[in-house]
């Protein structure tokens, strides 16, 4: 089985164009201008039987810089609870070692979208997926596929941070254990302290591993669920309003954590702060309706939309 990726001049794929005819706003064109406008477009023909290609696809910034190969690879995704649809023919590809935030008013889809990715629909019984989401080339939603695997290579953060009732220690080493990762305990002890510290959290915490884990402060337990989420070493992480719940301190201490841990995992992170998506994030989706409006760079969505309805949400006209 294959199929075409069609990628325009400035990397946007995916969603309805504005059909409104009227002048486009924030430095934009007009639309009729669009037609003047060389229309390039890359066909890349992927097959799923056939290796990956030795130089893959890299979207690139506004100012040209590559962001790194496509992680994942969503086509035509729908999804449905019961006889509601809530997701209609999502099409997006998401770079790896890249931060990609979903935006859009609450109840348009971003969070449905987010656990399709790693089949977390899959524990909702009137749910129904169509489509395909691809990672590194590897349909999710097969039946070879197993989700408890699946889930260990892509990690999710919640919105409300949800701790297991054991010590710090064992919260982080939980993963590690049941996936059999490690035979020794001192290589058990290295993987917690590893990924405690790529948390930020290990200075905070080193002489009370053995303390509950619910006894942290609402920050420091999230950055303790993300480190039990990178101990199995994951490819991916979601995080689903990760910051929703803290301070604006705690906030800024999980955002310079994410910054720092793009350059070794893919990042999806769903947020209603406009201003989190602009500070964290290299490319951004805007979702409405279930649909997927517009994606590109996140310089590009903030400063020069290609949709108006894009821009009336991110200048507050709605949301």
């Amino acid at each position: 089985m294959k199929f075409n990726i069609f990628r325009s001049a400035n990397g946007s794929e995916g969603g309805p164009k504005d059909p409104t005819d009227v002048p486009r706003m924030g430095g934009q064109v007009l639309p009729h201008a669009e037609a003047e406008r060389p229309a390039e477009r890359q066909d890349v023909e992927i097959g799923f039987d056939q290796p990956a290609p030795e130089t893959p696809v890299r979207p690139a910034t506004s100012d040209g810089e590559p962001m790194g190969p496509i992680k994942v690879a969503a086509r035509d995704v729908s999804v449905f609870y019961g006889d509601k649809q809530a997701l209609y023919d999502v099409s997006l590809d998401i770079p790896d070692k890249t931060v990609t935030a979903f935006i859009g008013p609450s109840g348009c889809g971003k969070s449905t979208f987010l656990r399709c990715i790693n089949r977390m629909n899959d524990t909702i019984p009137i749910a129904r997926v169509s489509g395909k989401i691809l990672i590194d080339g590897d349909d999710v939603n097969t039946r070879a596929v197993d989700p408890v695997l699946l889930r260990a290579r892509v990690g999710m953060v919640f919105q409300k941070p949800n701790p297991f009732p054991k010590s710090i220690f064992e919260n982080v080493a939980y993963g590690p254990r049941i996936h059999g990762i490690t035979e020794s305990k001192s290589e058990m002890e290295e993987i917690v302290e590893r990924s405690l510290k790529r948390a930020g959290l290990w200075e905070e915490v080193a002489d009370r591993l053995h303390q509950p884990g619910t006894g942290l402060s609402g920050g420091q337990q999230q950055r303790l669920v993300i480190a039990r989420a990178i101990a199995v070493e994951p490819e991916v992480i979601l995080m689903d309003e990760p910051c929703s719940a803290l301070d604006p301190i705690a906030t800024a201490k999980i955002e310079e954590l994410i910054d720092e841990l793009r350059e070794q995992y893919c990042i999806v992170i769903v947020t209603h702060s406009m201003a989190q998506a602009a500070r964290v994030s290299q490319r951004t989706a805007f979702f409405h309706m279930g649909r997927l409006v517009e994606h590109g760079p996140t310089e590009e969505i903030f400063t020069n939309p290609r949709e108006r309805r894009t821009l009336d949400y991110i200048t507050g006209r709605f949301g």
